[in-house]
């Protein structure tokens, strides 16, 4: 494995870091009181790549290999402070970009990545349910064959994009509830009759990023819409996970990567009792241990990257890097609102925010109780 980045490398992702300084940041703290989703920063992204990084030109991407596309995610996340815009990205991305291009005919990949990649659209993946969370055998919404149509029927929740998407992947299953050798994949487009979108929820972090919950009453699609042909529920499923679980914290990395610059900073200025906190053991133990998190992740999201760009299989890799992001990005967060203290209890403020918003990184892509019980099946426990 190559650790060092080329020149062109190195200058994309200082761009990006550059972009996203001054084109991410504007009005934050109101979008994220009133949990407004930010089009025109969503809009701004698309114009500088970012929805199609790995996506081939011919399709309307970037062309990018998935450790450039990584390098550029951690670069957003480290000038970007909406940590709900880079999840609203991410999830759009890993969750409906990239399964239309790997699962997807001619046709779908033409109609949709184009306006996947230029922001045009957004796009989702709707598979969690009220009863199966990460179970998938417990899928109940129903998928009833009707000619050269197939009608839907059941609700997905707690589903990122919701109430903005126009492009979504749903999981439905065309046999008896528990047996996924029918699941199925379908791509719906917004304004389908027997589609509706909530309005977003109220979320305690990430209020940026918009969540909510889909119903599907009598909903009529043709069976040309079917992703990967009948039966093929479950690979796409399977598949998107890995690629999702690889991948959508890589923003976050760029997050934690400031939060130490600025505990570091803020250690070495801010005095008591005539020395910097930044002297007391306590205080530099707990940065000291940002660093090691952030190195030790750095190194697990460009393995896994370096692996998929070699077309090895990642189940594993993957939820290792779920995991230990996730967590790491948690503690990164507490460990820097500790370090600035009251100034971090404001709300509003970058550290009570990141904090709010790292707490759902245990939760979506698969909890980390799922990743650990994946792991020790796949290590043979």
């Amino acid at each position: 494995m190559e650790f060092g980045w080329t020149d062109d490398q190195r200058q994309l992702s200082q761009a990006a870091a550059e972009f996203a300084r001054k084109e991410l940041n504007a009005d934050l703290a109101a979008l994220d009181h009133l949990a407004r989703f930010p089009y025109k920063a969503w809009l701004r992204c698309a114009e500088f790549g970012v929805q199609g990084l790995p996506i081939p030109e011919a399709l309307g991407g970037q062309g990018a290999d998935l450790v450039t596309t990584a390098l550029v995610l951690e670069s957003l996340g480290y000038g970007c402070r909406d940590n709900g815009l880079l999840f609203a990205i991410n999830a759009h991305l890993w969750c409906c970009t990239v399964p239309i291009w790997k699962f997807g005919d001619d046709r779908q990949r033409h109609k949709y990545l184009p306006s996947l990649c230029d922001g045009s659209m957004i796009g989702l993946e709707a598979m969690t349910e009220a009863g199966s969370g990460s179970d998938a055998f417990a899928v109940s919404t129903a998928a009833t064959r009707d000619g050269d149509h197939y009608v839907l029927n059941g609700s997905k929740v707690f589903i990122t994009n919701a109430p903005v998407a126009d492009v979504f992947i749903v999981l439905a299953t065309a046999a008896d509830k528990g047996s996924t050798a029918d699941l199925c994949a379908f791509i719906v487009e917004r304004g389908t009759p027997g589609l509706i979108a909530s309005q977003p929820f109220g979320t305690l972090g990430l209020r940026t990023s918009p969540l909510g919950e889909i119903t599907f009453s009598d909903c009529r699609v043709p069976a040309s819409a079917l992703l990967g042909g009948p039966g093929a529920g479950m690979t796409v499923f399977s598949t998107t996970v890995d690629w999702e679980r690889s991948f959508i914290l890589a923003s976050a990395l760029g997050t934690m990567r400031r939060q130490l610059e600025e505990s570091v900073e803020y250690a070495r200025t801010h005095r008591r009792f005539g020395h910097p906190i930044g002297k007391n053991q306590s205080v530099a133990n707990r940065i000291v241990d940002m660093r090691v998190r952030l190195d030790a992740a750095r190194l697990l999201l460009y393995h896994v990257a370096w692996l998929k760009d070699r077309g090895r299989r990642t189940m594993l890799e993957s939820a290792i890097v779920k995991l230990f992001l996730s967590e790491a990005f948690v503690e990164s967060s507490v460990a820097a609102f500790e370090t600035l203290g009251a100034q971090a209890y404001i709300a509003g403020s970058a550290a009570e925010r990141n904090l709010r918003d790292s707490l759902a990184s245990r939760i979506y892509s698969g909890t980390s109780d799922i990743q650990r019980l994946l792991i020790g099946r796949l290590l043979g426990l």
